[in-house]
């Protein structure tokens, strides 16, 4: 996971020069694809695996603030113990702070259903909740984004940790 969260940073770091840097809007519709880190557990054990997806979302921009929503589709690699992740359909809203122009900070909160193959039960869908936080930079049309989400489902006592980069398109 800390290669990932570095790597990541990494990269939002070194493409944020000057010479890219535009200040730019963070209203519109926008689309984008992630990919990062998943880790499934419960009961003190876990595992970890590849998470990958797509999302749409509209943000609006009033001053230096941001609110928005967004919905996100999911796959993942993770098996843990009995547990295979498929899917997870996400839909939730954010709200967060422009700093420098073109930078945003943001705190994320929706609902999740996912899709589960336990042992023993099958396939099975179940709902949750979940938490993020992320940074996300501007660069005119295109952004980048790093997020951690944590994702709690009560009725198969999950959790679910992830830390995503991202790049998408506001239209």
């Amino acid at each position: 996971m800390r290669i990932l969260a570095t790597t990541a940073l990494a990269l939002v770091a070194a493409t944020a020069t000057p010479a890219l840097a535009q200040d730019g809007t963070f209203t519109g519709p926008r689309a984008e694809v992630v990919a990062g880190w998943d880790h499934v557990g419960g009961s003190g054990e876990g595992q970890d695996g590849f998470a990958y997806g797509g999302a749409f979302g509209y943000d609006h921009q009033i001053g230096n603030a941001v609110i928005g929503a967004e919905t996100e589709i999911l796959g993942a690699t993770t098996e843990e113990a009995g547990v295979t992740a498929g899917r997870d359909v996400y839909v939730g809203g954010r709200v967060g702070f422009v700093f420098g122009g073109a930078n945003l900070i943001y705190g994320k909160a929706g609902f999740t259903n996912a899709r589960f193959d336990v042992e023993g039960l099958g396939g099975t869908t179940t709902d949750g909740y979940r938490f993020g936080a992320g940074v996300e930079r501007n660069f005119g049309k295109f952004y980048g984004k790093v997020e951690y989400r944590y994702s709690r489902y009560e009725e198969l006592d999950l959790n679910r940790d992830q830390v995503v980069a991202g790049i998408g398109i506001r239209f």
